[in-house]
């Protein structure tokens, strides 16, 4: 006759490590069940945690900010994760340092801000960021990394000018995840596509240790590793490609082959835009001219080594015109 056990309330009782593997185990086996891991960072076994000579740090960086435009909103909570890697293998050694912050922006913030961040205006009152804290990591990193640095970077760089002297790299933008086989781009869902992660998201702390989770991981497909990829890319020369009046049923298209919309009330035109590997614009052009604009027209502005020249040539003529009104108004006024 079979012992009657008693009935074990998870809840009070969970799992421990190792039956909580076994659990997951035998789900993923089953072929039905997908099991989300929460990032904790603590207890990553995908730092190598080795000494490496000439070792690196890099900055996993986000913020919270008022709202989009860098000029006229400001940053509310700064998230930073400073990690230790290997510059020639690309090897994530191991985390150095954290900071997390927030920022009075000295008005009420937008019911819009706070239903997407849960950030209240009681947890900024008075805030102030720890300036000196800051800039001591980034004096000490060679390169800052951003999930859609084009955002944070500007938000970033105008708070701090110091950082605009550090390499950025972008998790969204420099990596082909077309490539992968991966539609969205969100951090979210790019954590669970390559490692089955899940963080709270929205959150400037968070949110920059999810992108550090993401660096950790191999792409599904190819099983590169992630960060060695970005590392590769982030010193590659790029071209930034404008489709300006692109013809409004064409916008889905240019999204997904990765195209942003800037609206112009900042920097740069308006339209859609990307970067691209300086040795591919031609043939971007050419894929806008075949397929985004009628007749198959478009047209490319100098870039490169012809716009340095350009640019210095039309220098030298404003500075030879200016010195003759100079001149002109010397001999107008009896100085010589």
């Amino acid at each position: 006759m079979m012992k009657k056990t008693d009935k074990r309330n998870y809840r009070e009782e969970p799992l421990n490590t190792l039956e909580a593997e076994i659990a997951i185990t035998a789900l993923h086996a089953t072929g039905e069940y997908t099991v989300l891991r929460k990032l904790n960072l603590e207890r990553d076994p995908r730092f190598t945690q080795k000494k490496v000579q000439n070792a690196k740090i890099g900055l996993c960086i986000d913020t919270e900010t008022t709202g989009l435009n860098h000029a006229e909103d400001k940053i509310i909570e700064l998230g930073i994760v400073a990690f230790e890697y290997d510059p020639m293998t690309g090897a994530i050694i191991r985390i150095t340092d954290r900071y997390n912050g927030f920022e009075d922006p000295g008005s009420p913030l937008p019911q819009e801000i706070i239903d997407i961040t849960g950030i209240t205006d009681e947890m900024v009152a008075g805030q102030a960021f720890d300036n000196d804290r800051i800039r001591a990591l980034a004096e000490g990193a060679s390169i800052v990394i951003a999930h859609n640095a084009a955002f944070d970077r500007k938000f970033v760089e105008a708070r701090y000018p110091f950082f605009v002297t550090i390499p950025w790299a972008c998790t969204v933008y420099q990596l082909d995840w077309n490539k992968e086989r991966i539609g969205s781009r969100t951090l979210e869902y790019l954590l669970f596509k390559c490692g089955g992660y899940t963080i709270n998201a929205h959150r400037a702390l968070d949110d920059a240790e999810g992108v550090l989770g993401l660096l950790l991981g191999n792409f599904p497909i190819s099983e590169t590793p992630i960060f060695t990829a970005l590392l590769e890319k982030s010193d590659e020369p790029t071209s930034r490609i404008c489709a300006v009046g692109a013809p409004y049923d064409k916008k889905d298209i240019l999204k997904q082959r990765g195209y942003r919309w800037n609206d112009g009330t900042g920097s740069g035109c308006k339209g859609w835009w990307i970067d691209v590997p300086q040795h591919l614009e031609r043939d971007e052009m050419n894929y806008l001219g075949n397929e985004i604009y009628p007749g198959g027209k478009s047209r490319t502005f100098l870039s490169g080594k012809p716009y340095l020249y350009t640019l210095r040539f039309l220098g030298l003529l404003i500075c030879g015109f200016s010195f003759m009104l100079f001149r002109d108004g010397a001999k107008l006024l009896g100085l010589f």
